[in-house]
């Protein structure tokens, strides 16, 4: 649990939200502070002191631990009685959201609308459970594999079927790259294993990625960056190389416009003659888009569902 002894923190006694939740169920005043780990400019729910909100707007996470752990922050950073607005997709924890709440000892007020449930409770007095939620929600070390992570991470514990499809097939690299979307640092990690390798720019919109990646990233060679590569990322062209294995949902929804944003943003940072090795699930129709950006596209393997291209400029 954080305290807020000592702590300065210049939000004490506003709003908050975590995500972007529908404004047509659950509003969110002008002004209020963005927690989400996606946004680049929000402030880190863990990072706020006990009892500093009046009111927070959670879209909740998908995944069970994650959205536990969020939750159990959210009633943490409220003030006793502060209110707590919590939404999702009935299929996507938005059924279990209820019983969860009621789990830290509130008193539930849920609505459906729009395939959302809607949750709404004044924080208790001595909530119940947060200590527990909270570490079961929290980074850790995952022994299979040598890196700490956390649960809210794709793949969070886990080596990817895509992922493991890049690392059998993908050639020693050698230097000036990126790593676009690169997590915790599974496919980095891999890369600098190369002395041919002179730089390494790992890139994930997710700021937790980013702060676990440097952890588990210790090589001069690294730099890390938290940045939407739907836009061009500042100072890097020339590249001689980039590696991605790029999302392929938003907010628990399919969007295939994130990997051709990565293609995009992949060819604007390599040199005439750098590669891109770009590894994507069978089924999405990546061939076009890397036609549109790259000289030479080829494909290079297939297995377990997963598709490896190397596209050079």
């Amino acid at each position: 649990m954080t305290s807020s002894a000592a702590f300065s923190f210049p939000f004490l006694g506003s709003e908050a939200v975590y995500g972007a939740p529908w404004p047509e169920l659950a509003p969110v005043g002008h002004g209020a502070v963005q927690l989400s780990p996606f946004s680049l400019h929000g402030v880190a729910i863990e990072s706020l002191p006990d009892g500093s909100l009046n009111r927070l707007v959670v879209a909740a996470p998908p995944g069970t631990l994650e959205r536990r752990y969020t939750l159990a922050h959210g009633l943490r950073t409220l003030t006793p009685g502060g209110n707590l607005v919590v939404l999702a997709v009935k299929d996507k924890g938005g059924s279990r959201l209820r019983k969860e709440l009621e789990m830290f000892g509130g008193t539930v007020n849920e609505t459906a609308r729009r395939h959302h449930r809607v949750c709404a409770l004044r924080r208790p007095d001595a909530p119940v459970g947060l200590a527990d939620a909270i570490a079961d929600g929290e980074p850790r070390l995952v022994d299979s594999l040598n890196l700490w992570s956390q649960p809210g991470l794709f793949a969070w514990d886990r080596i990817d079927s895509g992922s493991a499809l890049l690392l059998d097939a993908a050639p020693a690299l050698a230097g000036r790259g990126a790593d676009l979307g690169c997590g915790s640092g599974v496919l980095a990690r891999a890369v600098l294993a190369s002395s041919d390798v002179t730089a390494l720019t790992l890139i994930d919109l997710d700021r937790r990625a980013v702060d676990l990646a440097r952890r588990n990233i210790d090589d001069p060679r690294a730099s890390f960056l938290q940045h939407d590569l739907r836009q061009p990322a500042p100072g890097l062209t020339d590249l001689d190389f980039v590696i991605t294995n790029p999302p392929f949902h938003q907010g628990g929804d399919e969007d295939r416009f994130l990997g051709q944003a990565f293609i995009a943003s992949a060819a604007a940072m390599l040199r005439r003659g750098g590669a891109c090795w770009l590894v994507a699930n069978i089924a999405l129709p990546y061939e076009a888009s890397l036609a549109q950006h790259f000289a030479t596209v080829t494909p290079l393997a297939r297995a377990n569902g997963f598709k490896l291209f190397e596209a050079r400029r």
